[in-house]
């Protein structure tokens, strides 16, 4: 694994990171002593299928859940006015 100085790694970040997404890892060392390892970030799953529907009827929503706690929530807002 490839290792560069603080310096080197600011002047060519950028193609250090283009080889690391590639697959080509390297460390940054401060003073010749490692500080940080740079590798790619795995991509997320793309497999996985989402689960629409799952509750479906386990669970209800009822007729007046816009107006819910409309009361509370206007004293909130108003006051008790």
């Amino acid at each position: 694994m490839r290792t560069v100085n603080m310096h080197e790694a600011k002047t060519h970040l950028s193609r250090l990171v283009e080889a690391a997404a590639k697959g080509e890892p390297f460390i940054i060392a401060r003073a010749g002593k490692p500080v940080v390892k740079v590798v790619a970030v795995e991509a997320p799953d793309v497999g996985s299928p989402r689960r629409v529907g799952f509750m479906a009827g386990k669970i209800s929503v009822p007729e007046d859940f816009d107006r819910m706690g409309s009361e509370e929530i206007g004293i909130l807002f108003e006051g008790d006015g």
